[in-house]
């Protein structure tokens, strides 16, 4: 299998991505097509598929924050079941910023994640992949060390309508084990940084951010 960074619209692999994308996520959670062709050539986002027999059987999209020194996975796909598809772009994933966070000269932070609650999204079927079932990736990330951050997560809708989306939590990586809480400064300047790229953003999400602008330390709790 070979982990394979896309860096334009125009390579054939990203209409297989895009196409994944569509099967698996929810529509409101998939950027159309072709407002693509910028974030494919920021170098601040990296976006790799795993390519099996020239076919894309998964992707992840990251970031890293220099000056955070911490991450964000955007999304993982898992297209096929059987490959061990998951494993690879995770492992492939955390090398990549380990190297990425050393060029830095850091050792990296930890990494935010946005996971669904499998109780508030049941009725979707994630294009019918098991690996990819809402329950099934709640277990592994957290076996992978994510824990949940304490607070109700409010999640602009990507298409820009000022819309929330409930049915996530945020969720933070920590690379040293037994962390059991982070500076509510932290993810306030990640989440305003995040999303800075919406523009129309639902109030319930200001009242969030604020809320936890009143907050010094953020509890992180198993998933």
């Amino acid at each position: 299998m070979e982990y394979y960074r896309i860096t334009n619209i125009k390579d054939p692999l990203f209409k297989q991505m895009h196409q994944l994308m569509q099967d698996v996520f929810p529509p409101e959670e998939v950027l159309e097509f072709s407002l693509w062709e910028e974030p494919l050539q920021d170098p601040g986002i990296r976006i790799f598929v795993a390519v099996h027999r020239g076919e894309v059987v998964g992707a992840t999209e990251y970031r890293y924050y220099e000056d955070f020194n911490v991450a964000m996975t955007d999304f993982t796909i898992i297209g096929k079941d059987g490959l061990g598809v998951g494993a690879f772009l995770a492992s492939k994933r955390l090398d990549d910023l380990n190297s990425v966070a050393m060029d830095n000269g850091m050792e990296l932070q930890g990494m935010f994640a946005e996971i669904y609650d499998p109780y508030r999204i049941e009725d979707h079927e994630f294009g019918g992949v098991k690996a990819m079932n809402p329950y099934v990736r709640r277990e592994v990330l957290s076996h992978l060390g994510y824990k949940r951050l304490e607070f109700s997560y409010v999640h602009p809708s990507w298409n820009n309508d000022g819309e929330a989306v409930t049915e996530l939590d945020l969720c933070f990586m920590p690379m040293v084990k037994d962390t059991d809480e982070m500076p509510a400064e932290l993810v306030v300047k990640f989440l305003r940084r995040y999303y800075s790229v919406l523009s129309n953003k639902p109030k319930s999400w200001f009242t969030m951010v604020e809320n936890l602008e009143n907050q010094e330390m953020i509890a992180l709790s198993r998933i």
